[in-house]
């Protein structure tokens, strides 16, 4: 059996919700990057009212906090940035639930999504661009610099399309912050 962690215990519930969904965030810079800790899973998620339905079936209240319908619904009704959390009971690992919005380039990242093999169970990881754009952003949100050094040790050891990253970096206003990791 695998160990647990946040994407052993998320990824197999996500494949069976059937709605397209991807890890970012950590998880995703530790696979294209090094390795740090980490109790949640980012993930970007493209819910319809089918798989809203079945989000509480998927994630049972006896294993996990999930929000009800009615909360999910409201988040899934924001033109920008919808987010909800699920909690596993049992460990108190977390997964951060961003829905894909009228964002471009979240639909980018769900359609050139990356399958990884974990433990015989498929993750789907967001593009390494994805993931550093949307690291920058947070950067630029929090100042945190675990965001710049995720994104360093993603360059050094994964190849990325420079000519998108640095477009979608230009048009977002990120170019201080990827400045700041080009030093």
């Amino acid at each position: 059996m695998a160990e647990l962690d946040p994407a052993t215990i998320f990824a197999p519930r996500f494949n069976a919700l059937g709605a397209p969904w991807a890890a970012t965030g950590s998880i995703a810079s530790m696979i294209y990057g090094e390795i740090r800790t980490t109790n949640d899973i980012d993930v970007i998620i493209l819910l319809d009212s089918r798989a809203v339905t079945a989000l509480q079936g998927v994630f049972p209240e006896t294993e996990f906090y999930c929000p009800p319908r009615d909360a999910v619904e409201v988040e899934r009704a924001r033109a920008r940035r919808g987010h909800f959390n699920l909690l596993h009971l049992d460990t108190g690992y977390k997964a951060d639930v961003y829905l894909s919005s009228d964002d471009p380039m979240h639909l980018w990242a769900l359609r050139n999504r990356r399958p990884v093999d974990i433990g015989g169970e498929q993750l789907w990881l967001a593009p390494p661009e994805y993931v550093i754009v949307h690291k920058l952003d947070f950067f630029r949100e929090g100042g945190s610099e675990k965001h710049l050094r995720d994104i360093r040790g993603m360059l050094a050891v994964t190849d990325v399309d420079l000519v998108l990253l640095e477009r979608e970096i230009e048009g977002r206003g990120l170019v201080e912050q990827w400045q700041q990791v080009r030093r």
